[in-house]
C-alpha cells in the first residue's frame, strides 16, 4: 500500500460510522507503505477521539471512507471521484443536485496528486484538506479555491532554506531537484531558473554523482520527496562511493524518511541538516496503533499486507511448511504482537506528518462545530440562514474552514490564512549517528515564519554535527569574500557568487567585507595604504626642512656668497687694468643684480603665503631684467668701443656712463610696470591643489597667466637682443674683448629658459617650484661663471697678465 486518500462524512447518531473501502486491483505497490498505514490509523484515532468527545460534536458522529491512491495521479483522481460520488456517474455540487456522498477529502500526500484532485473538485466547491502536499503552487486560490492544508507551503521552506544558507555563509551550493512538481516548483522559489533532471536511470544517477564529486560546492541542497525512487538511489550511491566531503541540506520531504535514514553506513550522510514538520505528541496513539490484529479487524483490506510486512510472515493458509515450498516466509502463528516489535508503524517519537493528519481531522471537526453553533437568522449565508447539517453542502463547509481558529488536544493553535495554508513552522533536524550506526534525529533549532514572528532562526550550533566530520561550519563559496579595500567584480558568464576581488581605484575605499563597489573619499581626504578608510590628506610644498629645500638653499646661498666675494675682489683690485677695462660700474651693478637673483630663489621655498606669492615672481622678474640690462649695456659698450676706433668717429659720447645708467633704468622700469599691473589686476595667490593624489599641494597660483607670460617674455626679449649683439661682437680683435664670454653665457641662459617652459608645465606639485628655482640658479650661475670667473682667474692667479700692455696686446708673443 502507498499513501492513502482519506475522506470524512457526517451522519446521524446510530448510523454505521465505519466502512473501509479498497480496491485490491489498485494496490499496485510492491512495497507496503507502513508509514502511510500509520497515517490512516491516526485519522481513525482522531475520528474516534472526536466522536467520544461530548463537547466538540455532541450531536454529530463523524464517519470516514478510505481509498488507496497507489501513488499515481490517475488512480488518485479516480479514488477521489468515487469517494465524493458514491461510485455514481454524476458529481453533485452546488446547484448540481443532491449533496455528494463525502463533503470533504483529507489528502493527498503528494503535491502532484493534490493538484489534480483539487483542480477538479474545486469546480464543484468540494473542500480538500491535505496533510503533506506542500507545493507553493497550491496556494493559488484562482486554480485551487477549495484547497486547504495543515502542512506549511514550500514557499516558507524555500525562504527558510535561503536564510539558512545565508546564516552559514554558503553562497556556492549544488542543487538537486526531483522530477515532480514538488522538486521543480520548490527550486523555482529557491532559485530563478528550474534545473530539470531526468534522474531515473542508473546512468543519470552516476552522472549526478560524478557532478557532485567534481563540484567545488561543499553544500548540496535537495528538493525531492522520499517516494521518488531516485533520491533514495542517489543517496545510496553517495554512501557506496563514500563521498564524505559534502554537507547535505534536506527538505522536510526526506529529512526523516525511513527509506533514506535506514542506511547503516552514515559516514557520508552524517551531519545532514534540514527542515522537518513540527513535531507533536499525541497521547494514547501508540496503544491505539498496537491494538489491531488480523483476527479482530477482518474487514480491513490492508491488514494482511501490513501484518506480513511488519512480522515477515505469511497469513495465507495455503502456505505449506514443506521445505519445497516456493514461499520464503514462515507462516504467521497468530501470537504476534505489535507491542513487542519496534517499527516505523508504532514509533511515535517523530510524529510530524501523522500529527498533520490529526490536525486535519480536528480542523474539520471544529468547522462542523462552528456550523452547529450557528443561530438561525444570524448565519453567514443568504438571509442569515445557517447550514443544514443533515444536507451539508460542501461550499458551506469551505466558508467555515476559512474561519477555523482552534486549539488541538496537543496544545497547538490551528487556522488557515487567506491562501488556505497553515501556520508555517519547522523544526531543524540534524542527522547524528547512534552507536549501532543508525540515524538519530536531533532537533537543533526551529524556524517560525508565522505572521508577527521574528521570522528568524533559533539554532543551537553546539548541538550540530557537520558533514564529513568537520568541527566547524563548512565553507562553501565559489569565491572567498573580498576583504576590505577591494570590491567584487562578477565573472562574466558565471553565477553572481563567482567574482574576482579587485583593489579599489585611487581615491576610493571599501570598509566592509564583500563590498560590491568602492566609495570615493572626500576631496580633502585620501585612502590609507589598505584602502579601508579615508584619512586627511598631507599638505605638500617645498619646505626648508626637506632635503630638496636644503639643497636649493645651500646652492642659492653659495651663489650669493660667491658673488659677494667677487664683488670684494673687484673692489679690492678696482684700480687694476682688467677691472677698469671691463667697465667697473656696470660690473658692480651686474654683480649686485646677480646677488638678488640668487637670493630671490629663496622666496620660492616655504609655505605659500599671500605676500610670498607676490614677492617671488616680481622679485625674480625685476632682478633678472636688471641683470640682463647690465649685460646688454656691457655688450653695447663693447661694440661701440670698437666702432669708436675708426677715424673721425665720435660715437662713444652717446654711450657714456650716464647713457648706460639711463638704459639700464629704462629697461628695468619696463619690468617694474609689468609687475605693478600684474599685482594690481590679478596677483598671484596661495591655493590648494586637491587633485587625485594622496597629498594637498600648497602652491602659488599665478593669478593672471598673461601677467606671468609678459614677465618671462620681457626677460626673453632682452636676452635674445643681448645674445645677438654679443654674437656679432665675438670676433672683434684685441684681448680687451669680453663679448665671446657674454655670448656663451647668454646661450646657456636662453637654453635654460626655453627648456624651462615644458618642464614647468609638466612637473607635478612641489616639483613645479623646483624647476623654476633650477632655471633661476642655472642662468644666474652661467652669467657669474662665464663673465666673472675668467677675470678673477687672471686677477688672482695670473697677475702678470693684469697689465695695460697685456690687455692692449702689445706684449711680444713668442
Amino acid at each position: 500500500m502507498a499513501s492513502a486518500i482519506i475522506a470524512l462524512s457526517a451522519s446521524r447518531p446510530g448510523a454505521d460510522i465505519r466502512s473501509l473501502w479498497g480496491d485490491s486491483g489498485n494496490q499496485s505497490s510492491s512495497r507496503f507503505d507502513i508509514r502511510g498505514y500509520r497515517w490512516v490509523q491516526a485519522m481513525i484515532f482522531a475520528v474516534e477521539e472526536i466522536n467520544n468527545n461530548t463537547e466538540l460534536l455532541p450531536t454529530i458522529t463523524l464517519g470516514y471512507t478510505i481509498a488507496d491512491t497507489c501513488l499515481t495521479q490517475l488512480s488518485t483522481l479516480g479514488a477521489a471521484m468515487a469517494l465524493v460520488t458514491g461510485e455514481r456517474d454524476t458529481v453533485s455540487g452546488l446547484g448540481c443536485g443532491r449533496a455528494p456522498e463525502v463533503p470533504v477529502i483529507i489528502g493527498d500526500a503528494s503535491s502532484s496528486g493534490s493538484m489534480v484532485v483539487a483542480r477538479t473538485l474545486g469546480v464543484y466547491s468540494i473542500p480538500m484538506v491535505s496533510y503533506l502536499a506542500s507545493c507553493a503552487c497550491l496556494s493559488d486560490k484562482t486554480n485551487f479555491p477549495a484547497f486547504f492544508r495543515t502542512a506549511p507551503s514550500d514557499y516558507f521552506q524555500a525562504r527558510a532554506m535561503a536564510k539558512l544558507l545565508k546564516l552559514f555563509g554558503w553562497t556556492w551550493v549544488g542543487v538537486i531537484a526531483g522530477d515532480g512538481d514538488y522538486g521543480k516548483l520548490g527550486i523555482q522559489i529557491f532559485q530563478e531558473e528550474v534545473k530539470k533532471f531526468d534522474v531515473y536511470s542508473k546512468e543519470n544517477i552516476l552522472h549526478i554523482i560524478k557532478t557532485i564529486k567534481e563540484s567545488s560546492a561543499k553544500v548540496m541542497v535537495t528538493f525531492a520527496i522520499e517516494s521518488e525512487s531516485y533520491i533514495s538511489s542517489l543517496l545510496e550511491e553517495v554512501v557506496s562511493q563514500n563521498i564524505t566531503d559534502k554537507q547535505w541540506v534536506a527538505t522536510e520531504a526526506w529529512i526523516i524518511s525511513s527509506l533514506v535514514s535506514t542506511q547503516r553506513n552514515l559516514q557520508a550522510l552524517e551531519g545532514t541538516i534540514g527542515f522537518a514538520l513540527r513535531k507533536a505528541e499525541i497521547k494514547g496513539l501508540r496503544s491505539f496503533l498496537c491494538r489491531i490484529h488480523p483476527e479482530s479487524d477482518p474487514t480491513d483490506p490492508f491488514i494482511t499486507e501490513f501484518w506480513e510486512a511488519v512480522f515477515g510472515c505469511s497469513l495465507d493458509q495455503s502456505v505449506s511448511s514443506s521445505p519445497t515450498s516456493l514461499s520464503s516466509k514462515p507462516k504467521c502463528t497468530g501470537a504476534e504482537n505489535l507491542e513487542s516489535v519496534e517499527s516505523t508503524y508504532n514509533d511515535v517519537s517523530q510524529l510530524r506528518t501523522t500529527y498533520n493528519v490529526y490536525k486535519a481531522v480536528y480542523t474539520i471537526a471544529h468547522a462542523v462545530h462552528d456550523m452547529l453553533s450557528c443561530s438561525p437568522g444570524e448565519g453567514p449565508f443568504e438571509n442569515g440562514s445557517c447550514p443544514d447539517i443533515t444536507h451539508l453542502q460542501p461550499w458551506q463547509l469551505i466558508h467555515y474552514l476559512k474561519r477555523v481558529n482552534a486549539i488541538t488536544p496537543a496544545g497547538e493553535e490551528v487556522y488557515f490564512d487567506e491562501n488556505g495554508d497553515s501556520v508555517p513552522s519547522y523544526d531543524i533536524i540534524n542527522w547524528q549517528r547512534k552507536e549501532d550506526g543508525s540515524v538519530k534525529y536531533v532537533k537543533v533549532g526551529q524556524f517560525d515564519a508565522a505572521e508577527g514572528s521574528e521570522n528568524k532562526f533559533n539554532i543551537d550550533e553546539e548541538k550540530l554535527v557537520w558533514g564529513g566530520g568537520q568541527s566547524k561550519v563548512p565553507r562553501s563559496v565559489c569565491s572567498e569574500s573580498c576583504a576590505p579595500g577591494t570590491w567584487k567584480a562578477v565573472q562574466k558568464g558565471r553565477p553572481v557568487c563567482c567574482f574576482d576581488c579587485l583593489p579599489c581605484a585611487d581615491g576610493e575605499i571599501s570598509n566592509i567585507t564583500g563590498a560590491v563597489q568602492c566609495e570615493k573619499c572626500p576631496s580633502s581626504h585620501w585612502p590609507n595604504a589598505e584602502k579601508t578608510k579615508c584619512v586627511p590628506k598631507e599638505t605638500e610644498y617645498l619646505s626648508f626642512e626637506e632635503t630638496m629645500g636644503m639643497f636649493i638653499t645651500v646652492i642659492s646661498v653659495c651663489g650669493a656668497v660667491i658673488t659677494v666675494c667677487i664683488i670684494g675682489i673687484f673692489f679690492y683690485f678696482r684700480d687694476t687694468p682688467i677691472v677698469k677695462a671691463n667697465n667697473s660700474e656696470l660690473s658692480f651693478l651686474l654683480l649686485f643684480s646677480l646677488v638678488l637673483c640668487f637670493l630671490c630663489s629663496l622666496a620660492f621655498i616655504g609655505r605659500p603665503l599671500p605676500w610670498s606669492c607676490k614677492l617671488r615672481h616680481t622679485a625674480f622678474g625685476i632682478s633678472f631684467v636688471l641683470c640682463i640690462s647690465c649685460v646688454l649695456s656691457k655688450t653695447v659698450v663693447v661694440l661701440m668701443a670698437f666702432q669708436a676706433t675708426l677715424p673721425g668717429s665720435n660715437i662713444m659720447r652717446y654711450f657714456g656712463p650716464p647713457q648706460q645708467r639711463a638704459g639700464i633704468f629704462c629697461c628695468t622700469l619696463g619690468q617694474v610696470l609689468i609687475c605693478v599691473l600684474w599685482l594690481t589686476l590679478s596677483p598671484p595667490y596661495p591655493s590648494q591643489d586637491l587633485g587625485q593624489s594622496a597629498k594637498i599641494i600648497l602652491q602659488c597660483s599665478l593669478g593672471s597667466v598673461l601677467g606671468f607670460a609678459c614677465v618671462l617674455g620681457y626677460i626673453g626679449c632682452l636676452a635674445c637682443v643681448c645674445f645677438i649683439l654679443a654674437f656679432l661682437a665675438r670676433k672683434l680683435p684685441d684681448n680687451f674683448n669680453e663679448a665671446k664670454f657674454i655670448t656663451f653665457s647668454m646661450l646657456i641662459f636662453c637654453v635654460v629658459w626655453v627648456t624651462f617652459i615644458p618642464a614647468y608645465v609638466s612637473s607635478p606639485g612641489k616639483y613645479t617650484v623646483a624647476v623654476e628655482i633650477f632655471a633661476i640658479l642655472s642662468s644666474s650661475y652661467s652669467l657669474l661663471v662665464c663673465i666673472f670667473v675668467p677675470k678673477c682667474y687672471i686677477i688672482l692667479l695670473k697677475p702678470e697678465q693684469n697689465t695695460k700692455k697685456q690687455l692692449m696686446g702689445k706684449v711680444a708673443k713668442y
